[in-house]
């Protein structure tokens, strides 16, 4: 890793911290960065989950006042996003090298579909599970299922968890934007806690780059958390969209 890699490294960290923790989508810089640095594209993939959750976690404690109250619903949740992370970084390790390259423009232009059409997407299932009306242990069951297909997708790969999270928890009557991006942020570093451990396990994270990393991930993360309520969401999340759909051009014209 040359200076330059390294200045590169931690700069995508620090944006993509910042990202996360006011509307998702920060793996969307900082795995191609790495890609671009030469390292492969599973190494790049744990890395780069490794890299940014410390700045999950530091948002975690910037929303500590604003998360939701209901252990029902947080317990479960929390549960099943740390099996649903194991299970999704496994997944990843199975799978060959090549068909992991070959799937990732297929995986960036999902998640940035995600990004622009998710809340649109979701309203009308939102709509009924409103009508459903407060909190129940067949509202918490629903949501719990949905979370562990959000979990295993986090785990595998991660970029759009954050608006499938937001759009989930409209659904059970969640309406604080704060106590949302609290609790997004809360479940997101309990899902790539799960796939860290799993990567450092099996030895596939690249520690220089890592270290790097880390440093530029919990400088934007806390940041970005400690600001969120000042900067408009849709700049941020048309941002992410521009970004997504670059990588998904250039990985569909590059491999």
């Amino acid at each position: 890793m040359t200076s330059i890699d390294g200045a590169l490294l931690f700069l995508a960290a620090a944006c993509a911290g910042g990202i996360n923790s006011v509307a998702g989508g920060g793996s969307f810089l900082s795995f191609p960065t790495l890609v671009f640095t030469g390292v492969a594209p599973i190494a790049a993939n744990a890395t780069s989950t490794i890299a940014l959750w410390p700045g999950s976690v530091a948002s975690v404690g910037a929303y500590r006042n604003r998360m939701p109250s209901d252990r029902r619903l947080m317990v479960p949740l929390v549960l099943i996003s740390l099996l649903g992370g194991v299970m999704g970084a496994i997944l990843l390790l199975h799978t060959p090298e090549k068909t992991f390259l070959d799937v990732i423009p297929y995986l960036f232009g999902g998640a940035t579909l995600l990004f622009a059409f998710g809340k649109r997407l979701t309203g009308e299932f939102a709509h009924l599970f409103r009508s459903a009306g407060g909190i129940t242990w067949p509202l918490v069951a629903a949501a719990s299922i949905v979370q562990l297909a959000i979990a295993v997708y986090g785990g595998f790969f991660g970029g759009g968890i954050g608006i499938l999270m937001l759009a989930m928890f409209q659904m059970i009557h969640m309406e604080d934007i704060h106590a949302m991006n609290g609790f997004k942020a809360l479940l997101g570093a309990a899902i790539n806690g799960a796939a860290v451990v799993t990567f450092i396990v099996a030895g596939i994270v690249r520690w220089p780059q890592a270290v790097v990393m880390i440093a530029g991930a919990m400088l934007g993360g806390y940041g970005g958390a400690h600001y969120a309520q000042k900067i408009k969401p849709r700049i941020i999340r048309a941002a992410v969209i521009a970004v997504g759909v670059g990588m998904t051009v250039y990985f569909l014209w590059k491999y």
